[in-house]
């Protein structure tokens, strides 16, 4: 799609410092983009960027376009107007309605209007699929599935029995919603299996990564609230309930019944222990593990950044010695006190 400066300023609410009527078609990076092009400055490091990008237009913060040689469109947030910018210039491609003829349909599923379903699709009993709902190649929708208005599935999506799936949610390929949780009882020395019989009920505009898996309740319901976005290879626990617009990074691991609250950040590669409470507002930084209960918004972090081999094995011996170099000081502390 090929729009005027002046076209997009007005859907991203800035402001043009240049040729309005310059036309671009697609966004690229600062380094490598093109004249036909737009382009975006959003983290400080890469200003040194600017003087040398060819873009026929960056989107940069107020006051910033000074330092572009090129045509500017100054905005409050360069990152948010990219992402609007970026959706305006390539719009998600729409599925024509239709049912294709490999596709695997129980009589007793109700099927929408305007509903897409993709090659060997299978849809079993009593599921309900609502209007203008895009079913990828190769999903399966077990019995008793819900998928509200105009959700999107990409191929290989399973969505087991009794899971709900709120409206314009997006579920990328290869995620899984609603295998049994980790249940397990030890008898007298023989693991035996505890049944799943919740489910799990996502709500409206969440978007679920590739290869995610987010397992059902035990007895009660896992709940993803809306606005919710999930990247990539992500394991949510049974029962775990996930806040509004709170968004995960990939390979997160949150063990059974967590709670976590409203709009919170979790940095990619947090483990998460069960049965904890995270506040609402609370940031964890990558590679966070989090084994008690966070009670108050904020930002948290744990484990060792990364650093010269020679010097983490000298902070690995210091790190064992620390029980000993407790004691001496409480036996010094006690010498002064007598």
């Amino acid at each position: 799609m090929s729009l005027t400066l002046a076209q997009i300023a007005e859907h991203i609410n800035g402001n043009v410092i240049g040729d309005a009527n310059y036309i671009v078609s697609t966004v690229g990076t600062l380094s490598n983009a093109k004249s036909t092009q737009l382009s975006f400055l959003s983290n400080p490091k890469y200003k040194k960027f600017l003087t040398q990008s060819q873009a026929g237009a960056i989107i940069v913060s107020n006051g910033m376009a000074e330092y572009v040689t090129t045509n500017a469109i100054e905005v409050d947030d360069p990152y948010v107007a990219y992402a609007k910018a970026a959706s305006l210039l390539h719009p998600t491609e729409k599925k024509l309605p239709g049912i294709h003829q490999s596709a695997s349909i129980d009589p007793s599923a109700k099927i929408g209007r305007n509903v897409s379903i993709g090659a060997n699709v299978v849809i079993e009993q009593a599921a309900i699929i609502e209007d203008d709902v895009v079913i990828g190649a190769g999903c399966v929708i077990e019995h008793d599935v819900i998928i509200r208005k105009a959700a999107k599935l990409r191929p290989n999506v399973t969505l087991c029995f009794g899971v709900v799936i709120g409206e314009r949610t997006i579920i990328h390929p290869g995620v899984v919603i609603g295998a049994d949780g980790f249940g397990i009882a030890n008898d007298n020395g023989h693991w035996i299996k505890v049944p799943q019989v919740g489910s799990v009920n996502i709500g409206n505009d969440v978007e679920i990564g590739a290869n995610t898996t987010i397992d059902r309740g035990a007895i009660e319901d896992t709940v993803i609230a809306e606005g919710v976005k999930l990247d990539n290879q992500i394991q949510i626990g049974h029962n775990v309930t996930i806040g509004k617009h709170t968004v995960i990074a990939g390979c997160t691991g949150i063990a059974g019944s967590t709670s976590i609250g409203e709009y919170c950040a979790i940095g990619g590669g947090t483990g998460m222990a069960g049965h904890i409470n995270i506040a609402s507002g609370v940031q964890l930084t990558g590679m966070s593990m989090v084994t008690k209960s966070i009670n108050e918004a904020g930002i948290y972090s744990s484990g060792i950044p990364v650093e010269p081999a020679k010097q983490w094995h000298k902070n690995v011996i210091r790190y064992r010695q620390m029980d000993k170099l407790f004691d001496r000081v409480k036996q010094l502390e006690q010498q002064t006190k007598d």
